[in-house]
């Protein structure tokens, strides 16, 4: 495949406004009940960095059926080349994969179903300039990620099996891509290996939700709860825009979670 623009120049994004259920979405640690209110505020502020970056968002309704349904990531993967529907690896989140087909099949010419069995959540792929990194985790599982490498091969694009450390909900929880060679890691995810082959920034140590941090064409979205994560990419040369997640954070998001992005071609 030509690497003809970087992984993260986009132009198209889809996303999903949160439903009042958001209040019950599932969470590993409990840190407390996020409001509705404080969710659709951060995501509110979330479009509107989005649109200035210089993308085109689809907003769809909010499902009051499915609590985590604001994180269209996982039950999707999308690419220049096609869209792949997911399987989320947590029960309650199965049925927001068929939500949000019609969608996909509506801007996408090609849509790959994943096969049975096996699960895989968008949380855990992380797609990087040498490949789409697959990270196993307690939601995406070997024959998941399989099937998964397998739907991306079928859209020329080369997959890669990863292991997320023993505790991560998911891959990219612990990690985000900077730039083509630079990713952001905590150190628990860096010590792994799995990043051999980049430069690796470290988050500092108790900031390492951080690490979801989100690059979108110039920018790089980080939360605003993480000062001295900001102050490190600042030095570095990034161009930093602070997001509030403090209340998403209370149900195991970030940034990347919210959003479906890639570069539409003929837009």
């Amino acid at each position: 495949m030509s690497q003809a623009r970087s992984v993260y120049h986009f132009n198209s994004v889809i996303v999903r406004e949160p439903s009042r259920s958001v209040v019950n979405g599932l969470r590993a640690d409990d840190r407390g009940n996020p409001t509705f209110e404080g969710v659709k505020a951060e995501h509110d502020a979330y479009i509107a960095a989005m649109r200035d970056a210089g993308v085109e968002v689809t907003v769809l309704p909010a499902l009051e059926a499915f609590p985590d349904s604001i994180f269209v990531e996982d039950p999707a993967l999308v690419f220049t080349e096609g869209a792949i529907l997911l399987r989320p690896g947590a029960v309650s989140r199965v049925g927001e994969t068929a939500e949000i087909t019609p969608t996909l099949r509506d801007m996408f010419e090609t849509v790959l179903d994943l096969p049975t069995p096996g699960f895989a959540d968008g949380g855990d792929v992380l797609t990087t300039p040498k490949s789409v990194m697959i990270g196993l985790s307690a939601r995406t599982d070997k024959v998941g990620a399989e099937a998964l490498s397998a739907c991306i091969a079928k859209l020329g694009r080369k997959a890669e099996i990863v292991a997320t450390p023993e505790g991560v909900l998911h891959f990219k929880t612990d990690c985000s891509l900077l730039d083509d060679e630079s990713v952001l890691s905590t150190a628990r995810l860096a010590r792994s290996g799995v990043f051999k082959e980049f430069k690796q920034i470290i988050i500092p140590e108790g900031e390492e939700p951080a690490a979801n941090a989100l690059r979108v064409n110039d920018v790089v979205m980080v939360g605003s709860d993480f000062p001295r994560t900001i102050e490190m990419l600042d030095k570095l040369g990034y161009k930093v825009v602070p997001m509030k997640t403090t209340e998403i954070g209370k149900i195991d998001a970030g940034l990347s979670c919210m959003s479906l992005r890639w570069y539409r071609n003929g837009r």
